[in-house]
């Protein structure tokens, strides 16, 4: 099935929300990252990088961001035709037609999830914490991670669009 043969249209709004999620997560990925290759991040005391076994630290954020970013793709199949039709590399249900309700569940859920988790970014971001960064480091770590305030309205966004196309159009 094709994007031309979904049922039904999907909004251009939708389209770009979609594609917009997976740009939220980059930025704290690569920040991640680098934090884990040793960038002077403005960590001091515990928080200090250099206090962590390095393969560790960076095999744990790579695993994170390689998660962040898979989780963010999925946003993808609220609006492309695997999100209505399994996978066929997917055993036991590939070409099999997807209900409805076990792409909105788990979409509704991890916006909830990710609204609560980042909120906190815009209502009430701690930062007298004398271990972690000031002034210009803490800027960009801000800048970076500020991204994922947008991921969860923007999945729960594409989740309606798709609840509500699945309900029209099958």
């Amino acid at each position: 099935m094709s994007a031309t043969s979904m049922r039904g249209p999907v909004p251009r709004w939708a389209e770009w929300a979609a594609q917009a999620t997976m740009w939220c997560a980059i930025p704290s990925g690569i920040w991640r990252i680098l934090f884990a290759l040793r960038l002077p991040a403005g960590f001091t005391g515990s928080s200090d990088p250099d206090h962590v076994n390095f393969f560790f630290l960076l095999g744990y954020v790579s695993a994170l961001t390689l998660l962040s970013e898979a989780a963010a793709f999925l946003s993808m199949g609220l609006v492309r035709s695997w999100g209505e039709i399994w996978p066929r590399w997917i055993p036991f249900l590939r070409g099999r037609r997807v209900h409805p309700l076990a792409a909105i569940i788990p979409a509704a859920l991890g916006a909830a999830a990710l609204m609560a988790l980042w909120s906190g970014l815009v209502f009430g971001f701690e930062t007298s914490d004398p271990e972690l960064p000031h002034g210009g480091k803490l800027v960009v770590l801000y800048l970076c991670y500020l991204p994922l305030v947008a991921w969860g309205p923007l999945l729960a966004a594409v989740t309606v669009a798709y609840a509500v196309r699945r309900h029209r159009h099958g």
